[in-house]
């Protein structure tokens, strides 16, 4: 597998990194199949980082499926109306791969702050830049909750996460 990162040539993807897993059949077929990989890496049994669990975003369940789930294959701010995206849904096993191997340099782990909901929430950021992919874990006390992960595949997005990285590198002894 490979990928080709803002016209610099084709790059060799990680050994450790799943296969892409394409759309096939009937998009229920297919969202069945994307469920049971998110299911298997985060429900039964549960994923951790670094030795604390990983939890989900449960409400609302829709069509049986954690609110979780959605918002990690479909894009959109507004969350009635967002959209399935094929991106996200073919690349769901990356994300437990990408946490579990979060210490290969090719991985490039940062916490920021932003403001959400509920105030200021520090983040965990986990971006595998060479395949454009992130996965955003919000911080909490004891655990991480899974928030987001997606294709960076904007050139403006790539350009922002890597200054935030720096920046927080920098700030690093």
């Amino acid at each position: 597998m490979g990928g080709e990162l803002a016209g610099r040539g084709v790059v060799s993807a990680p050994d450790w990194l799943p296969d892409l897993l394409p759309f096939q059949g009937s998009w229920a077929e297919y969202v069945e199949a994307v469920f049971a990989i998110f299911e298997r890496d985060f429900i039964a049994p549960r994923a951790a980082f670094r030795g604390e669990e990983i939890r989900l975003r449960w409400m609302p369940i829709y069509s049986g499926k954690p609110n979780a789930f959605w918002h990690l294959v479909q894009e959109g701010q507004i969350e009635d109306a967002r959209t399935p995206d094929l991106r996200r849904c073919e690349r769901i096993a990356w994300l437990r791969a990408i946490i579990e191997n979060a210490n290969d340099p090719r991985v490039k782990v940062w916490e920021n702050e932003r403001t959400g909901r509920k105030g200021r929430e520090r983040s965990l950021l986990l971006w595998l830049e060479e395949e454009d992919f992130l996965v955003v874990l919000g911080k909490r006390s004891g655990y991480y909750l899974l928030l987001t992960a997606y294709p960076t595949n904007r050139e403006h997005t790539r350009r922002k996460l890597r200054q935030e990285y720096e920046a927080y590198a920098a700030s690093k002894p």
